[in-house]
């Protein structure tokens, strides 16, 4: 099979045979216990992919690997005792590693079925964003309708699942971006205040400003995806009581939070890996991703695809996502239904 291999560990935008990733005829995978095959349509790419890529993220497989974590497509083969899912069934997954292939081996446990009405393809993009948002925002934080949620970096693919969601709970929904673009877009997406961090820095004003005007009565919720300097900043404008969702650092920068920040308005201040629930809650992560998959099936979600490249082209889709042109979600298109942009 076809298959993205990383060799050596450097920038995810090197062009493919140069040194970094290389598009390669492996093996195909060896079906274990407990797990199925999948025949892969699409696999989605994450900011966390291009870190481990360059040695940057806390998961550090041996060279060479394939990347990858998030995949949508058909079962071909399930292992003995497998018994909730079915050759053929339309599914998408989460693998630790070697999703960038045209065949994924993936635990039952992480393989759900997709509902019908919802495109193959883009189901992909559904697990790790939509599932790390909805149990920041429902199982962690405990959002309510009628309370503020303050989004950072929402452009980005979990920055807009976490709009989705709020929305659909009834939140008020700030949110930061950087540039016009993306601004422009979050506005069709539904938020209640856009803030354009880049226009923001060029007249003068602090963040944190901006959002007290935006938010008077402070945000009950912050989803930071982002971190760095963008933390404090946030941390300014909450209210009592407000729960602090660390999501990521796509900033680069890991912040030191001093507690006193925190005391002072009764602060909480959660980490969120959506990975780990697997193994600690897995019944909690189970629920979410039913929840989750059921709210697509009705259409109250829908995933915006920035943009689908053929694996040929996947150092083009990390260029997408490190220079921060992205709004919602970059596939690579595995399947034989590959679209050429």
């Amino acid at each position: 099979m076809k298959a993205i291999i990383c060799e050596s560990l450097g920038d995810a935008r090197t062009p493919l045979g140069e040194g970094v990733l290389k598009l390669a005829e492996v093996p195909k995978p060896g079906l274990g216990p407990g797990t199925v095959r999948i025949q892969v349509a699409s696999s989605s790419l994450n900011f966390p992919d291009a870190l481990q890529i360059k040695g940057e993220y806390q998961d550090r497989p041996k060279l060479p690997f394939i990347p990858g974590s998030e995949v949508s497509g058909v079962v071909a083969e399930v292992a003995d005792g497998v018994k909730n899912l079915q050759v053929g069934d339309k599914v998408c997954a989460v693998q630790q590693g070697g999703a960038f292939a045209e065949q994924v081996v993936a635990p039952a446990a992480a393989v759900w079925r997709v509902p019908d009405g919802v495109p193959l393809q883009d189901a992909a993009a559904i697990p790790i964003v939509y599932g790390t948002a909805d149990l920041a925002l429902r199982h962690r934080a405990q959002l309510k309708a009628g309370q503020t949620v303050l989004i950072l970096g929402a452009a980005g693919g979990v920055g807009l699942a976490a709009l989705q969601l709020s929305r659909l709970a009834g939140a008020r929904v700030v949110v930061v971006a950087a540039g016009a673009a993306k601004a422009d877009f979050l506005r069709t997406q539904g938020a209640d205040a856009v803030l354009d961090s880049e226009k923001l820095a060029a007249e003068g004003t602090a963040l944190h400003k901006a959002l007290r005007a935006a938010a008077p009565k402070g945000v009950n919720v912050v989803f930071d995806p982002v971190g760095g300097a963008a933390l404090f900043e946030a941390l300014k404008s909450v209210a009592w009581g407000a729960h602090y969702l660390v999501i990521g650092f796509a900033s680069g920068d890991i912040p030191k939070v001093p507690a006193n920040l925190l005391l002072v308005k009764n602060t909480t201040m959660h980490g969120v890996f959506w990975g780990s629930y697997m193994s600690y809650q897995p019944r909690v992560l189970a629920e979410s991703m039913q929840q989750v998959l059921a709210w697509f099936g009705e259409g109250r979600l829908r995933v915006e695809v920035y943009g689908r490249y053929p694996m040929e082209r996947v150092t083009e889709a990390f260029a997408a996502i490190l220079d921060r042109r992205v709004r919602g979600k970059v596939l690579l298109t595995v399947g034989p239904s590959q679209s050429k942009m």
